[in-house]
């Protein structure tokens, strides 16, 4: 039995196009180059029926290394609190006062994008302090 290597994420959004912006600003990502015959994405979003125009957009990480975005359009908004989430990790080995720095850093980067930042979670002894964020359409987040 063959076992999985990669993972795609896909995020259900009203605007496919700009929350995958905003996801290739945090993470460094890229759009990728549009199908061939197409000098651009906008070119290959009007060959398409009106219905599907805007409906799915692609975010990708340069190296090749970190997991597809893919952003697909659905009628219905958000509701619930989401029950998988990402954990953008801008603290990595980082502790105390260093962490907490590099990360209040991150937030005001991303809230400059239209990210919300929610609340601080301080560390307890058993986690590190994070950060409790959402994204320009409400779909949550931690820096850790």
């Amino acid at each position: 039995m063959a076992s999985v290597k990669q993972v795609q994420i896909t995020f259900d959004c009203a605007e496919p196009e700009r929350v995958a912006r905003f996801w290739c600003e945090v993470l460094g990502y890229v759009v990728p180059p549009p199908p061939e015959g197409f000098a651009t994405w906008d070119d290959f979003d009007r060959s398409l029926p009106p219905e599907r125009q805007g409906a799915a957009f692609v975010a990708m990480d340069p190296t090749g290394v970190g997991p597809r975005l893919y952003f697909q359009r659905v009628p219905e908004g958000k509701v619930v609190k989401n029950r998988v989430h990402l954990d953008v990790r801008a603290g990595t080995g980082l502790v105390g006062g260093e962490r907490l720095a590099a990360l209040e850093a991150e937030c005001a980067r991303l809230v400059a994008l239209g990210a919300v930042r929610v609340r601080l979670l301080l560390a307890d002894g058993n986690e590190e302090s994070c950060i409790c964020m959402q994204d320009v359409e409400g779909n949550e987040f931690c820096l850790d």
